[in-house]
């Protein structure tokens, strides 16, 4: 379903991040050519091998962005909330996806053509500055991210993971993380086995950092998570 007009124009206005880096004719342009989408829970936003066309910022819910391995395993690269970006990576860099993004839960999304894109990014240098920051940042993540994956232990690696998990979601009231993930995405997210996964939490819950309730985690002890987290 594609939606344009006023829910763009309530949006984009919040942006304020990017928008402020444009001018009244920029940010009348973008209006023009922006499309609100709504995704379902676990529909694909893009596959892996698709041309990149739009940049994406979503609005509400949660995407996943993930890739298959070996035997059909997926990895979970990042998790995504509202009011971030994703999907220019590659079009910058003139290649197609190498990744894949689904619906987490229900999502709304705002696509602007890459194209659009670009032509401001020619006439804008602010905007420059911002895209090239916002890649730095990504590129720092994933190499920090690639070495914990690979060296840190099993408990370090889903430490970790549900540490990320609480800065981008935050704690409910109850001090419950604010996304609910089967043991199978927690295992993909923290590079490990379903059944590794589920024994760590276990361990954790023994040690009386967590409690569980079906896909509910509620951070008991948020210090010591975090120790074991930089540890590994």
């Amino acid at each position: 379903m594609n939606k344009k007009g006023q829910d763009i124009l309530d949006f984009v206005s919040s942006l304020t991040d990017l928008w402020r880096l444009l001018n009244e004719r920029e940010r009348e342009f973008l209006r023009t050519n922006a499309s609100i989408f709504h995704y379902r829970k676990n529909q694909i936003i893009y596959r892996e091998g698709d041309e990149p066309e739009h940049l994406m910022c979503l609005l509400e819910g949660k995407i996943k962005v993930f890739k298959e391995g070996v035997g059909g395993r997926s990895q979970i690269i990042r998790m995504i909330k509202p009011i971030q970006y994703l999907g220019y990576r590659a079009y910058f860099a003139r290649e197609k996806y190498l990744t894949e993004a689904a619906a987490f839960e229900p999502s709304t999304i705002c696509l602007v053509p890459m194209v659009i894109v670009e032509e401001i990014l020619q006439h804008n240098f602010l905007l420059c500055q911002y895209f090239i920051h916002q890649l730095s940042v990504d590129l720092g993540i994933a190499e920090e991210r690639t070495v914990n994956l690979t060296q840190k232990h099993v408990r370090g690696r889903l430490a970790e993971s549900l540490v990320s998990l609480i800065d981008s979601y935050g704690l409910e009231e109850d001090s419950t993380i604010n996304i609910y993930l089967a043991r199978e995405d927690l295992a993909n997210l923290s590079n490990m086995t379903t059944s590794n996964a589920i024994r760590t939490l276990s361990t954790f819950v023994s040690e009386k950092i967590i409690t569980l309730d079906g896909k509910k985690i509620k951070v008991i002890d948020e210090n010591r998570l975090r120790k074991i987290s930089r540890l590994g």
